[in-house]
């Protein structure tokens, strides 16, 4: 048998439902269509990515041609691997296999569960959900994409999930954690944490891909991949996460460029300064290090980068990833400011593709990488690329005072829906007139946790008798929100405030 087809032998193709197929249909092609015929799928085209259509005065990314590209960039990875050296194939295999299909399918569904308004509307939702609503593990975008998958999504073979393979299910497993099962382990130093758990586990993982009620599903999944040690992703995943990065440094770029967002000044001033005078940056004190002064930002982010990450990070590789990206992305791109015209659009054709193709090329696989990384990851001068390209995008885009005031206005609207969802549904006389949609989710995600209770008690110790109904109808509030287009987010909530003045229009769809 040759070394691609032994893969998922251990029953990574299985599904929780069998299915009849007709003869030498691919079940991970099933899986792919399933999820792009999903209405959380086709939603994704009116969710904001990082600067919202509307705002930007030309076409931008939006979360699902984003997933697309992600999907299209994380397929030539898998291809890549299927055709290494025998040793690299060999060590895929043992390790569970990279389909080309699973890791396409994984990063179509990756951002399924972003809620409305960008990461920060992300933010919001996690604070509301534990400081309004009082869930424990709050609110998190992975764990979200996880949940409706198998179950909020629906399916011929089940009401409840898309019914999808365990290794299609694995793949989307960015954080293959809990929340709440960091704060039990024993306080570790940052560079010896998985990336996503953050710096405080105590307080609880700040990525994670499953709430405590699907983390049975979780375990599930995973227990397929017995060669992925507990808090790896599985060689999908890794492939995935990192097509994900690529299209995240290199695509939204693109977008910054077309839309005058990225000035050639203001870019050139801070990645020149710190190559200039990097010496003396590197003797300053944290103190006496101002963001606000040219080369500082850029410093401080590589101080960050060394502290989390010494088992890579260089200090001669990162100057050459500057001096790279100074190059071909400042004096190159952005020294001639986009006018709409084909040559423009050519420029930024060509510096994509070649970004993309450098960063393809570097993918490497370990059989025991560190707990920072994955069995598959960028070789060292591409991971040190993508943390300048990364610094270009949030210093120069996400820190703007503009968007942030955007951004600032678009979280109150998360707020105020989860505010008065709540309230409704709490209010004994008019709890029976919500949306109709909202109270069957409350009903199944109750029932959720009457198993989760009954399946693991000793969470709820504490629990009074009404917590359980309480839970699910959080959890029920954030799933409903979660669910919303930003156009959906802002017309209901104007419902909800009494501001609409299209009562028909807005309320259709609830």
């Amino acid at each position: 048998m040759d070394i691609r087809e032994k893969t998922h032998q251990s029953g990574g193709r299985d599904r929780a439902i069998a299915e009849p197929r007709v003869a030498n249909e691919d079940e991970f092609r099933v899986d792919i269509e399933r999820i792009r015929f999903s209405p959380y799928f086709s939603r994704l085209s009116s969710v904001t990515q990082v600067i919202p259509q509307a705002g930007s005065g030309t076409l931008v990314h939006n979360r699902l041609t984003h997933s697309l590209k992600v999907s299209a960039v994380a397929r030539s990875i898998a291809i890549r691997l299927r055709t290494a050296d025998e040793a690299t194939r060999r060590l895929v295999s043992e390790l569970g296999g990279c389909d080309p299909v699973v890791v396409q399918a994984a990063a179509a569904a990756h951002d399924l569960g972003h809620p409305p308004f960008g990461h920060l509307g992300e933010q919001e939702l996690d604070r509301v959900a534990r400081s309004v609503l009082k869930l424990p593990d709050g609110f998190e975008g992975n764990a979200q994409t996880f949940r409706i998958l198998t179950a909020l999504d629906s399916c011929d073979a089940t009401a409840r999930g898309m019914n999808l393979t365990r290794a299609v299910r694995a793949a989307v497993l960015k954080y293959p954690w809990t929340r709440n099962e960091w704060r039990a382990l024993a306080p570790l130093a940052p560079e010896l944490l998985p990336r996503g758990v953050g710096i405080d586990p105590a307080a609880g993982a700040l990525k994670f891909s499953a709430y405590d009620v699907d983390a049975d599903e979780m375990r599930d999944v995973l227990s397929v991949f017995p060669g992925i040690a507990k808090h790896q992703q599985t060689v999908e995943s890794s492939v995935m996460d990192i097509a994900d990065d690529i299209a995240y440094a290199v695509h939204d770029l693109d977008d910054f460029y077309r839309a005058g967002v990225l000035q050639y000044t203001s870019v050139s001033a801070e990645l020149r300064a710190w190559l200039e005078h990097s010496t003396e940056l590197s003797s300053l004190k944290q103190s006496e290090l101002d963001a606000r002064r040219p080369g500082h930002a850029l410093e401080l982010t590589w101080r960050r980068t060394r502290a989390k990450d010494p088992w890579i990070a260089d200090a001669e590789a990162f100057r050459e990833s500057v001096e790279r990206v100074g190059h071909d992305l400042v004096e190159g791109l952005l020294s001639v400011p986009y006018d709409g015209g084909l040559e423009a659009d050519r420029a930024v054709t060509a510096f994509t593709r070649r970004w993309i193709d450098r960063l393809q090329e570097s993918v490497t696989v370990e059989r025991t990488p560190t707990i920072r990384s994955g069995h598959v990851r960028l070789g060292d001068a591409a991971w040190h690329d993508v943390i300048v390209l990364k610094f270009v995008h949030a210093r120069f885009v996400l820190e703007r005072p503009d968007l942030a005031v955007y951004q600032r206005g678009q979280t109150r609207i998360i707020r105020s829906l989860a505010e008065g969802f709540h309230i409704w549904l709490n209010d004994p006389e008019d709890a029976g007139r919500a949306p109709r949609r909202l109270l069957d989710s409350v009903e199944a995600t109750t029932e959720e946790y009457r198993q989760l209770r009954e399946n693991t008690p000793h969470l709820f110790l504490q629990a009074g008798p009404d917590e359980v109904q309480r839970l699910g109808q959080a959890r029920a509030i954030v799933d409903y929100i979660a669910s919303f287009t930003d156009a959906q987010a802002v017309s209901l909530n104007a419902l909800l405030t009494g501001t609409a003045d299209n009562l028909w229009e807005a309320g259709r769809g609830l």
